[in-house]
């Protein structure tokens, strides 16, 4: 059963998303759950995002971990998007794996719990980690090009993590626009905090490839997947997890506001290797990653004309 503290904190999460969201402005697009697109805001104009993402079921036990990320995006010019994060955490954590030192045969560990924390204890714990920055550079409008390219970078500083992530943004429209097919490259560099020996380098490189149909106005279905890699080092060296990702996502938009719902699932037939490979069990891999991977988000434009 979750702690009261995490269900308080998962509620104040939702709260402060709902009475952000009733006040009167103009929608945005956000029909991906992962996978960041070029629809960019218009010059001058204001956007409020919500992001609450909830991944659940490790190899046994509870693992319950909701991420939030609070944003403002303001479009700097009709090609340059800036933004700002504030990131939070909820977690609720208990004998989530079956591969443990000491021959435990079930123990307490992975994201974001401490190295030195009690292995037969459960772990509940919530607060704000930090804050992100956001720069998205469009080279290409999908609207207007066969292939939409852009460039983004974010920069993280946070409690649990510092990290600088880069993507490389592709898109193409179909169909006057009805079918979108986006992909996302990410390289990022991560300083890791939380095991309580030190700041612990890590990288990871991903592919993100996903499409999403218009099926009747104001509605987008779709599909989503991702290829993960886990480094041990920066700059993608000591390889020590790979695993895939895939699910469905549903969007829907008015002129006020918007609202996005995505799942990802973790199949069998995943690996670690190295010093990740306590990270493994049941072919699927762990810390900081689920079976299940649930995105919800919705956002308003503030000041759109």
């Amino acid at each position: 059963m979750l702690g009261e503290n995490y269900c308080i904190r998962i509620k104040l999460f939702f709260a402060i998303g709902f009475l952000m969201a009733i006040t009167n402005a103009y929608a945005g697009e956000g029909a991906f759950g992962w996978i960041y697109t070029l629809d960019l805001q218009p010059k001058g104009t204001l956007e409020f995002e919500q992001r609450l993402q909830r991944n659940r079921q490790q190899a046994t036990g509870t693992y319950d971990v909701t991420l939030s990320r609070t944003e403002l995006e303001y479009g700097l010019t009709h090609d340059i998007q800036i933004a700002g994060y504030v990131n939070s955490y909820a977690t609720n954590i208990n004998q989530n794996y079956t591969n443990c030192d000491g021959g435990r045969s079930t123990c307490t560990a992975g994201f974001p719990v401490p190295a030195s924390y009690d292995a037969a204890s459960p772990y509940q714990k919530s607060g704000i980690d930090g804050i992100s920055l956001e720069l998205i550079y469009r080279l290409t409008n999908p609207v207007t090009s066969p292939i939409g390219i852009g460039f983004y970078i974010e920069p993280t500083f946070g409690k649990l993590k510092n990290e600088l992530e880069t993507r490389l943004l592709l898109q193409s429209n179909f169909l006057d626009d009805r079918l979108v097919v986006a992909s996302n490259l990410v390289f990022a560099n991560e300083q890791l905090k939380y095991l309580g020996n030190g700041n612990t380098p890590e990288s990871m490189f991903d592919v993100l490839l996903g499409a999403s149909y218009r099926f009747a106005p104001k509605w987008f279905a779709g599909l989503e997947a991702r290829w993960h890699h886990d480094f041990g080092s920066y700059n993608l060296r000591d390889q020590t997890q790979k695993a895939f990702f895939y699910g469905p996502n549903v969007h829907y938009a008015e002129k006020e506001w918007w609202a996005t719902a995505a799942w990802r699932y973790q199949p069998k037939g995943n690996s670690c290797m190295g010093d990740g490979t306590a990270e493994c069990s049941d072919a699927r891999v762990w810390d900081s990653h689920s079976r299940n991977e649930l995105m919800f988000k919705f956002g308003f434009p503030i000041n759109h004309p």
